[in-house]
């Protein structure tokens, strides 16, 4: 949720059915709102389309990897600030600095556990915020 009580908006970019269903079964039970891209090119899409709260993004599908999407969102003025989880069955160090170069909040590696998951998205979405205090209306 956030702080005006309507839930956070959270974007699934994956291109597995199996890992996007876990996902939104386990966002959704929790108050979540979500929304699902099985590519890189319709996440672009999406993210530009509905500017969610938080992005969910594999590392490895096919055409434009998560690498390439990550690195794209950043570059687009509109949608550059929306924070991005990272989710990926790779966990070398290579992969995690890569991602932190195009621009990841979080990296996480497959397989996750739901609470753990559900931790990492709170706290991302808690540093999102904007700060009560800076003339928000």
């Amino acid at each position: 949720m956030t702080d005006n009580g309507v839930p956070a908006s959270i974007l699934i970019v994956d291109d597995e059915d199996l890992i996007r269903s876990l996902l939104r079964l386990t966002l959704v039970r929790v108050g979540y709102d979500v929304t699902e891209a099985e590519t890189g090119e319709e996440g672009i899409t999406i993210v530009r389309e509905i500017e969610p709260d938080l992005v969910l993004l594999d590392v490895m599908m096919p055409g434009m990897d998560g690498f390439e999407v990550c690195q794209k969102i950043r570059q687009d003025p509109v949608v550059g600030d929306i924070p991005i989880i990272m989710l990926s069955a790779r966990k070398d160090q290579r992969s995690r600095r890569h991602s932190q170069q195009v621009g990841a909040n979080k990296y996480l590696t497959k397989p996750w556990v739901p609470d753990e998951l559900l931790w990492h998205v709170g706290e991302v979405l808690k540093k999102s915020e904007p700060h009560p205090n800076l003339g928000t209306t």
